[in-house]
Order: structure tokens, then sequence, then C-alpha cells
């Protein structure tokens, strides 16, 4: 499996370099989220791993170009994993068309696991994230009437 990551905080390239890590997979970094379409360009990856804040283009922008380049046949669908800072975030990864997102702190096993279901076509989303977005919406139509 080939992964791109994008991500300009070392820890964070650490941790998923750590997590996903074996005989068979590769690895491409980008430090700045405008590169990443011209490194899918040359090499489409089979999981792109995109943190919220990459550089001056963070990772909501790459997935909507990613998603627009791909609707205009420019390029290959690759499979997004969002890594989130906030349960608030949530509602942005969704409107950008990623496949799945974490929300940081990470683990290795959690990482791993949303990584190779992304890769193999499926979604993710953190359970008790939709849960908890289950509770706000549910108080605030407590609230409406």
């Amino acid at each position: 499996m080939h992964v791109l990551v994008a991500t300009d905080a070392d820890w964070v390239l650490d941790e998923i370099v750590a997590a996903l890590s074996g005989p068979d997979t590769s690895f491409t970094v980008c430090r700045e989220g405008r590169a990443v379409a011209g490194v899918v360009a040359s090499r489409t990856p089979d999981l792109a791993v995109l943190d919220l804040q990459i550089g001056s283009m963070g990772g909501m922008a790459v997935t909507m170009g990613l998603r627009l380049d791909e609707s205009g046949g420019l390029m290959p669908h690759v499979p997004v994993l969002m890594l989130l800072d906030r349960v608030a975030d949530v509602h942005l990864a969704r409107r950008c068309g990623a496949e799945g997102w974490l929300i940081k702190p990470l683990d290795s096993l959690r990482l791993r696991r949303a990584a190779r279901r992304v890769a193999q076509g499926g979604r993710v989303a953190e359970p008790e994230v939709e849960d908890l977005l289950t509770v706000v919406a549910a108080g605030e139509s407590d609230t409406a009437g």
C-alpha cells in the first residue's frame, strides 16, 4: 500500500509512519497542502492521510481540491482519511468528501483500523463522535420550540 501523508507536524508524521509501517507499505510526505495535487498526479496513492493543518492549505481545502479534480476527470479517486483537531471539525470533514476521520490524539490501533478500512473503500467515523453529534442535534431541537 502506498500512503500519502500530508502534515507539517513531525509528531503526527511519526505516529502515522509508526502505525502504518510494514513490509508492503511505502510513504510519500507532503509538508505543504498545495503540493498534494502534484504528488497525487505523479503517483496515485492507495490512501491519503491528511492533517487538518498543513502549512498554508489545510486538509479540508486539499480534500475539496482532490474531489473537484476527480469530478473533472483530471485525477483518479484517492481515499482520504482526515485527522481532525476537535469534534466541531467533523461537519467540515463530511462536507469536503473525506471517507473517514479521526480526532486527535491518535493511537496506533485506531489509526491502523481506519486506514485499512478507508483504503479498502469503506468509511470511518468514530462512533463516540457520531453519538455526540446526535446528542447535540437533539439538544438543538429541544430548544427550538
